[in-house]
Order: structure tokens, then sequence, then C-alpha cells
């Protein structure tokens, strides 16, 4: 019989996290060992009293990759001549998944900034001539930001770039 309230995660099972139930300072995690599992008094999830030396050390590991190819990825910006945010800018319009323009609000989504935050980078990047604006034509109240030919020289050199970094990191990408 099938436990809805649990989650498969190949041999691991626990029940799933509540939002609600959840309070600052609790540990959890997906326990294997049902042995080592204690239910909390409020239902909703599996609390454990430490992760294994094994899980810090890849977390870890995965912290310090991540950090060292923003680096890398931030250095080769500015050698660019951009500003981490305005690369990041382009590669979240060109990578747009189905279409190479985005709107304003899902640029800020991508790029987890505040919309109006967006709209400064979005008019900053315009005037350096990185970026275009046109009415969006299924709705009068937003437009379509697209990247110029001059970014998408600069954006396509700075991806092999990223490509041979993420390379030399040991992360592989289906591109």
């Amino acid at each position: 019989m099938k436990n809805d309230n649990v989650v498969d995660a190949g041999d691991v099972r626990a029940k799933t996290i509540e939002p609600r139930s959840l309070r600052q300072g609790d540990n959890f995690r997906l326990n294997p060992k049902p042995d080592a599992k204690r239910k909390s008094q409020r239902e909703g999830f599996v609390l454990s009293d430490a992760l294994p030396k094994e899980d810090y050390e890849q977390l870890a590991e995965f912290r310090y990759r991540l950090r060292k190819f923003l680096h890398f990825s931030e250095n080769a910006a500015r050698s660019a001549g951009l500003t981490p945010q305005q690369h990041q800018l382009l590669l979240a319009i060109q990578g747009y998944p189905g279409r190479a323009y985005a709107t304003p609000s899902e640029l800020a989504e991508r790029l987890q900034i505040r919309h109006h935050s967006c709209i400064g980078l979005i008019q900053r990047c315009e005037r350096l001539g990185l970026v275009e604006r046109s009415p969006n034509p299924k709705d009068g109240r937003s437009v379509l930001v697209t990247v110029t030919e001059t970014a998408l020289g600069i954006l396509s050199d700075l991806s092999h770039q990223h490509k041979l970094e993420l390379a030399r990191l040991g992360v592989q990408l289906r591109l």
C-alpha cells in the first residue's frame, strides 16, 4: 500500500516537509536508516540530530566549486567590459527557454532581483547598446527585451570561456 505522505528518494524514505511545521533551529534531512529516525511531535517531517560528515563535505565541496565558478564568472565579465550583473542579464535574455527575448518580470525572476532593480539594469544596458526594448504585442503594459548583435558577440565569447571553466572544474553540462 502506497503512502502519499512519503517521498521516495531512491532507497531513502522520509515524510514530506510541511513548511508551516518548521521552526528556526530545527535540523532536517532525509535519513536512510529507519531506526535512526526520530519523529517530531509536530507531524510532517523527520528530525535528525546531525548529518554524517560526508554530507557536510559534499555540501562544502559543492559550495566551494560554486564560489570558484562565480568568482571566475565575475572576473571574466569585467575583463569583457561588463559588470557581472550586465553579463547575467544578457545570459538570462539569450538563454530564456524557447525564445531569445524576455519581459522585465521574467528577467527579475531569473536574476532573483526586485522588478524595479531589473528595470534599472535594463535601462543602463540599453543606454550602453547591450539590449533593446520593444513593445509586447500581447500585452501593451509590458515590453520585450532582446540582446543586441554587439552584446551577443560579447556574450558568445564569455559563454565559451564559461564552458571551458566548467569543464576544468569537472562540471558537465548538456549544451
